[in-house]
């Protein structure tokens, strides 16, 4: 099983970055502007549709306040398997660190995958930085 690891640290708060992350249908306005262009979302599905036109259905699985932790799996296209997960973790006054592990098979969907990824971490590093700035 192939497994992305991507990791940043953001100059907003762990809460700020919380609220973005943990708002499951909101990820084009609140979340990755730009790379991500719509989110619907329906009970616990959403279905995101990305800048290159590439949409996604995805299970939210938890939503976890305690641990600042969002999992989800994409569902259906052409992965076998795909688990990923967020989480939010306090770094200094101000500053927060963001984690973000995909798990996926088959092993060789990795390299599309990873540059989705880090793609959508540049988006997210950007619009949470922009908006934090925005909020003080």
């Amino acid at each position: 099983m192939a497994t992305i690891y991507r990791e940043i640290e953001l100059d907003a708060s762990s809460d700020f970055v919380w609220a973005a992350v943990m708002d499951v249908g909101e990820v084009h306005t609140r979340l990755a502007k730009g790379f991500v262009t719509n989110t619907i979302l329906a009970d616990s599905v959403r279905t995101v549709t990305f800048a290159n036109g590439f949409t996604a259905t995805e299970q939210i699985v938890t939503v976890d306040d305690e641990h600042k932790r969002l999992v989800y799996s994409s569902v259906g296209g052409r992965a076998s398997h795909h688990n990923a997960y967020f989480q939010v973790f306090p770094c200094g006054e101000g500053k927060s660190r963001l984690l973000w592990v995909t798990d996926l098979l088959p092993d060789d969907m990795r390299p599309a995958i990873a540059q989705m990824v880090d793609l959508g971490m540049s988006a997210i590093q950007q619009t949470l930085e922009q908006a934090s700035t925005e909020a003080t």
